[in-house]
């Protein structure tokens, strides 16, 4: 019987990961970590960072309107 590893994986999900995931950013953290892995400088990524940037400080302006 082959059994799923999901189960596993939800339970030990990064909790960082899972906070990405609820921002929208996810994808665009992968991009840069990706970017990173090819090139081996960071600096060489300033596209990637920016974008995941903006989405973050979206990501926070939008939860700061939702507090006041």
């Amino acid at each position: 019987m082959i059994s799923s590893n999901t189960d596993a994986e939800k339970e030990i999900e990064d909790p960082v990961e899972r906070m990405l995931k609820k921002t929208g950013c996810i994808e665009l953290h992968y991009q840069v970590q990706e970017c990173i892995a090819e090139h081996q400088d960071w600096r060489k990524c300033q596209n990637e960072v920016k974008k995941f940037k903006e989405c973050m400080a979206k990501h926070t302006e939008q939860q700061r309107s939702r507090c006041q």
